[in-house]
This record gives structure tokens, C-alpha cells and sequence, in this order.
């Protein structure tokens, strides 16, 4: 029964610590969760965010990066074959 109490109260502390240690971690960092419904952090639209070179960059690429997080592609239809 004595270790039974002692594993219970192990168990309390060990709750309390992983508590306040999720608390402390998330006042601690940019919190980038957003609101309901939110993408969350939205990063600037361009070849330079996406690491690509400028040469590679056309409208299309240019339309689609900038629709992001849209489900809807961009409504250009030029360069269709």
C-alpha cells in the first residue's frame, strides 16, 4: 500500500511538471497556431521565399504563390498547349 502511495504521488508531480512545462515553452515562443480556421503564419509571396531562381519564376508561378493557401489555381489559362 506505501508504494502504491508513493507511485500516486510521483504520478501528481510528475503531471504538475509536464504542465508547467508546456505552459512555459508556449508563453516562450512565437505562438504561430493562428486563430480558428487561421493558416497561421503566412510567409511573403516571391521567388526569394521559395528559394528558386528568378529566371525559373513565371506569371504562373508568380499567380499561384500568390493564391497560397487557396484551394482555388490561379485563373490564368496563357501557355496552355
Amino acid at each position: 500500500m506505501k508504494s502504491l502511495l508513493k507511485l500516486a504521488f510521483l504520478t501528481g508531480i510528475g503531471t504538475v511538471a509536464w504542465k508547467g512545462w508546456r505552459d512555459w515553452k508556449a508563453k516562450r515562443g512565437r505562438d504561430d497556431r493562428g486563430g480558428a480556421g487561421s493558416s497561421g503564419i503566412i510567409r511573403d509571396a516571391g521567388p526569394a521565399e521559395q528559394h528558386v531562381n528568378a529566371e525559373d519564376w513565371d506569371l504562373v508561378d508568380e499567380q499561384s504563390d500568390e493564391s497560397f493557401p487557396a484551394s482555388d489555381p490561379p485563373a490564368n489559362f496563357r501557355g496552355v498547349a
